[in-house]
Parts: structure tokens; C-alpha cells; sequence
């Protein structure tokens, strides 16, 4: 029985034309991260489910892509769990690996692993794929690459400011327009959430605030009332989601509420240096939300997220600062780091959408007509040294009908179409067909090879 060829839901395949657009991202936004001096790590696909777990908060962690152990995976699961139907408890003794949910976790695990070998502060990039077993639509797949920048072992702000730079320098050098970088800080939820009596519940009042683009104030309000907040507390809360102003005006009418809260003020206080220091800088894009909570539990500091103006897609950017991430495994000093994440997949298609591709493709130079088998040691040559001056030239491989091969070259996105005959050979030029304009021209087959101009 023959199976239908389809993606697994959620995943897409690239093929040269988009492979070639992705890779046109990767090396722009790579550029900028070197410039930065950050250095290239890689880690596994797969991980061993205690390093994913916990890491994410409880949203995430259902998110996770768990990995069936090799043989028979349910020997350790006895007769009653199976009655049961008790996923949970099934899950950790049928499954011990899982596949990555983003690149920061296995980032922490392996400075943890190879501290004795770092120099600190270490600035690492990294680009590859990462899975969640969300619902896909539009912008969001389970398989998708993320860029990530990090910079772990130092407190200074200097590195949010570094990191504020690279997403506004690379998202211009992107071509792409009418984007903001939202920030805040994890302190002035705490002081909020300290402020209403409700520490202990941070993490409820985060997630919810979280969906605010998803679902609208009410929604979040109503979610909040469900985990036991109270009208009061809701009331405090309210002015999260109305300042108005400049960053400085809407940071002010925080420092109102917040006055007398340590770590609350804190967060302000280093929100204020980000922005003096992004004023020097001339990075107009920083805008301050404090409705901005990113609901993974390993934040502490500075968090952001990209966003385009118009609404059109949701965050293709986001971070933030992680004070004890490696503590969970093992590093006793602590380790404060922070870093982005370009949502790649997701830039693509704002890119695609807004047609930022038209000048990269991945379109070949020029191809050689095959008259003749005789003639194929004259097509290498010469299209070797057509290749060392910098095109992308191929050969037919065989001398088939010219209609097969002219078809082959406009299904190919050939630029130019070059004729070497005997009679050509004979006379020293080659016959040039511009595949576009259909335009005909001799050239000299020295000129060619040494410096033919497309």
C-alpha cells in the first residue's frame, strides 16, 4: 500500500529557492551576532528529559516532544498504570529522552558541563532547529529554527544594550520595517505581584498576563479570578495595562505605583540605564510594555520581545535575563547570563510576505548547451574559470534534444544560456541567450572565462 508523500503536521519542507532565502537570514543575522564577538556552539537534538523538565514552567513542559526509550518501552510500567491510563506517572518510566523545546536550557547545561573550559563572560550564538508539540498555524510550526545569541557570567547591563543592538541592526539589515522592541523586567512584575499581597501565585499572574495578546484584558482578568485573585488586587494590577507616553513618561507612572518595593524599583532602575544607554546608541525601537511577562519561569531580570507594528504576525524575537539557570545543574557560583532568539521561521515569512526576497534566489549564472560529448572537456574548462571569477555555472550533462535542454534551463531559473557549438569553436566566440529578456549576443570565449560581466 502506498503512502500519501506528507509533512508531519506543524513541519515544512525548503526547497533550493527557500533553503537558499533561509540561509540569506541566517548569514545576515550571523553577521551581526560575529560582529558582537559572539562564537558558534552546537548541541544535540536530543536531550535527556530531566534537563528539558522544569524548565519551562507547566505550559511548556506539556509542549515538550518526548522520546519513547529504545526496546520495549512499557517494561517499566506495571499492569495497573496501565488500567489507569495514568499518563503522567507512564510517561517518566516509558520516556527518558526528549527532543529540544529551545536552545537556551542545553546552552546552560553545556556551560555547566564545560565550565572548566569556558572564559567567562562567554558570548555564544547558535542556530538550529528546536520542537514543540503546539497547534500549528500561522507563524508557529513544531519544527522551526531559532537564532540564539547568549551572554552568560557577567550582571552588566552593557549586554542587554549589546543584544538590543543586534536585533534593530540585523532586523534593518533584513529590509524589514515597522518593528518594536518590547521590554521589561521580571522585577516590576514581582514588585506588582508584591504589591497586591500575591508572590506566592507569580507564576499564575505572569502566565495569564502573558496571553494578553491572545485573549484581551478581560480574559486575562477572568483567568486571574480563577486562581483565586481577588477584585482588589485586580484593581492594583489594572494600570499594567494602560500607561501612556514616552518610555521614560510610562516608567515613571510604574515608579508611582511601586515606590517603597526594593526589587520593583530595582527593575526600574535597570530599565532606565537600557534606555540611557539605547539613546547613545540612536536605537529608536525599544519601547516599554509592562504588560510584557514571557511566561517561562527561568527569568529574573530584562525581558523582551520583537513585534511588528502592524500586527501581522506575533513576536519573530525574544529573551530576557536568567540569573541561576545553571544552578539546576549543579554550578554552585552563580551565573548570570542573557540573551535573543530570532524567530527565523517566522521572520521568513514576514520577509516572503512583504517581498524583501526578490534579489535572493537561488538562480544559476549561466548553462552550457551540450552540442556534443567531444566538446565537453572546452565546456569544464571554460566554466571552471567562469566559476573562479565568482558565477554559478553548471553543464547539461548530456547532448539530449536542445528543446529538453532550454526547457531544463527555464525550469532551472537559468540567467543565461550558453551556446558552444563546433562552428563556435571554430570561430572562438560562444552565442549568450539572455533567458529573460531573450536578448542574443556573441562573445568572445576569452572574454567569457576571464571576465564575462553578467
Amino acid at each position: 500500500m502506498s503512502v500519501r508523500p506528507q509533512n508531519a503536521k506543524g513541519t515544512r519542507d525548503f526547497g533550493p529557492v527557500e533553503t537558499n532565502r533561509r540561509n540569506f537570514i541566517f548569514d545576515t543575522i550571523k553577521k551581526h551576532f560575529k560582529a558582537h564577538g559572539f562564537m558558534p556552539i552546537e548541541t544535540p537534538a536530543v536531550e535527556n528529559l530531566d534537563v528539558l523538565t522544569g524548565k519551562y514552567g507547566e505550559e511548556g513542559d506539556k509542549l515538550l516532544f518526548k522520546i519513547l526509550n529504545s526496546g520495549d518501552y512499557l517494561k517499566k510500567v506495571s499492569d495497573e498504570e496501565l488500567q489507569e491510563k495514568n499518563t503522567r506517572s507512564m510517561t517518566k518510566k516509558m520516556c527518558d529522552r526528549g527532543l529540544k523545546y529551545d536552545l537556551t536550557v542545553p546552552f546552560a547545561r553545556f556551560v555547566a558541563k564545560n565550565k572548566n573550559e569556558i572564559a567567562f563572560p562567554f558570548k555564544r550564538f547558535q542556530i538550529q532547529p528546536v520542537w514543540r508539540a503546539d497547534r500549528p498555524q500561522k507563524g508557529r510550526y513544531r519544527e522551526f529554527y531559532q537564532c540564539d545569541a547568549d551572554i552568560i557570567g557577567t550582571e552588566s547591563l552593557l549586554s542587554e544594550v549589546d543584544l538590543m543592538q543586534i536585533y534593530n541592526d540585523a532586523l534593518i539589515d533584513l529590509g524589514i520595517e515597522g518593528f518594536s522592541i518590547k521590554i521589561n523586567n521580571r522585577k516590576i512584575l514581582q514588585g506588582f505581584a508584591s504589591k497586591i499581597g500575591a508572590l506566592d501565585k507569580l507564576t499564575d499572574m505572569t502566565i495569564a498576563i502573558d496571553k494578553l495578546d491572545k485573549i484581551g484584558k478581560d480574559k486575562v482578568f477572568e483567568e486571574l479570578t480563577e486562581k483565586g485573585f481577588s477584585k482588589e488586587q485586580l484593581t492594583t494590577l489594572d494600570p499594567l495595562f494602560s500607561l501612556t507616553g514616552s518610555n521614560d513618561e510610562k516608567l515613571g507612572q510604574v515608579k508611582e505605583i511601586l515606590t517603597g518595593d526594593e526589587l520593583g524599583e530595582k527593575g526600574i532602575s535597570e530599565l532606565e540605564v537600557i534606555f540611557n544607554l539605547a539613546k547613545t546608541l540612536d536605537i529608536k525601537t525599544l519601547d516599554f510594555d509592562a504588560t510584557l511577562a514571557r511566561g517561562l519561569d527561568y527569568y529574573t531580570g530584562a525581558i523582551y520581545e520583537v513585534k511588528l507594528d502592524d500586527g501581522s504576525m506575533g513576536s519573530i524575537g525574544a529573551g530576557g535575563r536568567y540569573d541561576d539557570l545553571t544552578s539546576l545543574f549543579g554550578v554552585k557560583e552563580q551565573l548570570s547570563g542573557v540573551g535573543i532568539s530570532f524567530g527565523a521561521a517566522r521572520i521568513y515569512d514576514v520577509m516572503e510576505a512583504r517581498g524583501l526576497f526578490e534579489n535572493i534566489d537561488a538562480r544559476l549564472d549561466a548553462l552550457f548547451i551540450n552540442f556534443s560529448d567531444d566538446l565537453a572537456a572546452d565546456y569544464m574548462t571554460i566554466a571552471t574559470s567562469m566559476r573562479k571569477a565568482g558565477h554559478t555555472v553548471d553543464i547539461y550533462p548530456s547532448s539530449v534534444k536542445m528543446k529538453k535542454q532550454m526547457n531544463f534551463a527555464n525550469k532551472r531559473g537559468v540567467k543565461y544560456a550558453v551556446f558552444l557549438g563546433q562552428s563556435e569553436k571554430e570561430s572562438g566566440v560562444v552565442k549568450v541567450k539572455n533567458m529573460d529578456s531573450g536578448e542574443d549576443r556573441e562573445i568572445n570565449i576569452e572574454e567569457l572565462s576571464k571576465d564575462f560581466k553578467f
